[in-house]
């Protein structure tokens, strides 16, 4: 009898980020950890969420450069990050941090 071989799927989160709320949580979690590659390597994630062709259009960015700028080594500009948060339909805003 031959052996068989089980695969495994890749866990992808940009498959289960199907809402606004969900898109808004998960780039609010990264964005409270400070670490600048995750948080590009999350803004990527929704982006594939999304779609990066219709982020494109809606940005006026390639798909290279949105590729580029949120990979885990990416440094998305201030003019980039806005645009792609703009077209996610997410608010950033500013809060005080507790002092400790």
């Amino acid at each position: 009898m031959p052996k068989t071989i089980e695969k495994f799927h890749t866990f992808d989160a940009a498959y289960y980020l199907d809402s606004p709320e969900a898109l808004a949580e998960f780039v609010s979690d990264a964005l409270e950890t400070g670490d600048v590659a995750y948080i590009a390597h999350a803004l990527g994630v929704v982006a594939r969420a999304k779609g990066m062709a219709q982020m494109a259009r809606e940005t006026g960015l390639s798909r290279e450069q949105l590729y580029r700028s949120f990979s885990e080594t990416g440094n998305p500009t201030l003019k980039t990050l806005l645009a792609v948060t703009r077209s996610l339909g997410i608010d950033m805003a500013a809060k005080p941090r507790p002092v400790h």
